[in-house]
């Protein structure tokens, strides 16, 4: 009984030091086996994509900024709403403005150690006062913005010394987003 305390103590000890190497952005929680990320770092993980200038069919400008990251754990996917404005000698009314809504799912690419944003669709696109023949055009930009911008997006890369720990190695599984964040679980890989 005493050396399986003994083993249990060695184990959390390297597991708080597997946390510790996490640094403050991620946290660690043993008894989950699973790294967690706030929201609020994921923002701001997001935050450093924009402002976003883009080009579309060679005739249209759009501008990206302000994202605003949203949770939505019964999908399991990240909504980033993003202020658009495009303009074009093509668009009669002038600089359109607005907001689209993106939705991604979340991956693991085992290349970069990185937790990626993965196939971000269009689910809304808020332009005000837009005629309606521009709304087909709108969507299609707003699907290639979710492609070039967001898609395979890392939000976060883990360190090899986050992923080995007394000359195991770890890989990161199923991740689960959260009311308040995302958890990845880690899994002993047997590499």
């Amino acid at each position: 009984m005493h050396t399986k305390r003994r083993t249990l103590v060695k184990t959390v000890l390297a597991l708080g030091a597997m946390a510790a190497a996490a640094g403050a952005w991620a946290g660690y929680n043993i008894w989950s086996n699973e790294y967690t990320f706030s929201q609020k770092q994921l923002q701001t993980a997001i935050d450093s994509k924009f402002p976003q200038q883009l080009r579309y069919a060679e005739v249209f400008n759009v501008g990206l900024k302000d994202p605003r990251l949203t949770l939505n754990p019964d999908r399991n996917r990240v909504l980033t709403r993003v202020h658009v404005s495009v303009l074009s000698p093509l668009l009669l009314a002038g600089a359109l403005n607005g907001a689209i809504t993106l939705s991604s799912g979340l991956k693991y690419d085992r290349a970069t150690r990185a937790v990626q944003l993965d196939n971000p669709t269009v689910d809304n696109i808020d332009f005000s006062n837009v005629p309606a023949q521009y709304k087909p055009q709108l969507s299609q930009i707003g699907a290639v913005v979710a492609q070039q911008v967001l898609n395979n997006y890392p939000i976060y890369t883990f360190t090899s010394d986050q992923l080995r720990l007394n000359g195991k190695t770890f890989e990161p599984g199923a991740i689960t987003v959260q009311q308040d964040g995302i958890a990845v679980e880690i899994n002993e890989s047997g590499a």
